[in-house]
C-alpha cells in the first residue's frame, strides 16, 4: 500500500468469481469506519503471498471481520465471497432496522 494509507474502503464487490472488487484508498487519518463499511488491508508476507485483513464498521466500533494469512497473489478472489456476503447482510440489517424504527413511530401516533 502507498505511504500514508491505512487500508482500502470497499466500494463495490461483485458476486461473480472474476468480477470487480472496487476500493478507494483510506488515508491514515481517516475517521472510524461507518456502519456496514469494510476496510481491507494487505501486506506482503516474508515467505510468499499476502497477509490480508478485513475490518467491519459497527454502530460504535470497528471489529476484525476476517483475516487471510499468507493468501496467494489471487487473494481478491479469495476474499470476495466473504465481503459480498457481509455487505449483503449489512444492507439487510439496515433495511430491517429502518422498518422497525418506522413501525415503532407509527405505533406511537
Amino acid at each position: 500500500m502507498p505511504n500514508g494509507v491505512r487500508g482500502a474502503l470497499v466500494e463495490r464487490v461483485s458476486a461473480l468469481p472474476d468480477g470487480p472488487l472496487d476500493v478507494t484508498w483510506l488515508a491514515s487519518e481517516s475517521p472510524r469506519l461507518a456502519l456496514g463499511r469494510i476496510r481491507l488491508c494487505w501486506e506482503p508476507t516474508s515467505i510468499a503471498g499476502w497477509d490480508v485483513t478485513a475490518h467491519l464498521g459497527l454502530a460504535t466500533t470497528e471489529v476484525l471481520l476476517a483475516s487471510w494469512p499468507t493468501a496467494p497473489d489471487t487473494w481478491p478472489n479469495l476474499v470476495r465471497p466473504t465481503i459480498h456476503e457481509v455487505l449483503g447482510l449489512s444492507a439487510a440489517l439496515a433495511v430491517a432496522t429502518a422498518a422497525l424504527n418506522l413501525s415503532n413511530r407509527l405505533a406511537h401516533l
